[in-house]
């Protein structure tokens, strides 16, 4: 019994969770941005880190990689406080205006891949 209610707890949770979780296809990699701006918002958290930058003009979202990703690689989440200026290399939404997703960000001097 305890196997059944195990196993429909996880049909139940598997498509919620790979709804929430969009693939890198929404993003369209032939087009390559490069934003500079301010950190305007910062979420340094899982499934990954997120900023919101202004760039000549307009807002941007942009899509980081996972928290333990940037860690190893040297990003910690004081380079990606509000008003600190970075300089995010990616590729823009398919999907949402104004969203990006970076493949390399260059934060107090230093640049980091994240894919």
């Amino acid at each position: 019994m305890r196997k059944i209610i195990v196993a429909a707890a996880f049909a139940t949770i598997m498509p919620v969770a790979a709804f929430a979780h969009h693939g890198w296809s929404s993003y369209d990699a032939n087009n390559v941005l490069t934003l500079k701006g301010a950190i305007l918002e910062s979420r340094y958290e899982n499934p990954h880190g997120e900023l919101m930058l202004e760039d000549s003009g307009k807002r941007w979202l942009v899509t980081l990689a996972p928290v333990s990703r940037m860690q190893a690689r040297g990003l910690p989440r004081e380079a990606l406080a509000v008003g600190k200026t970075v300089t995010v290399v990616g590729y823009p939404s398919r999907v949402k205006e104004g969203e990006m997703r970076a493949e390399r960000i260059t934060a107090e001097g230093k640049t980091v891949e994240l894919r």
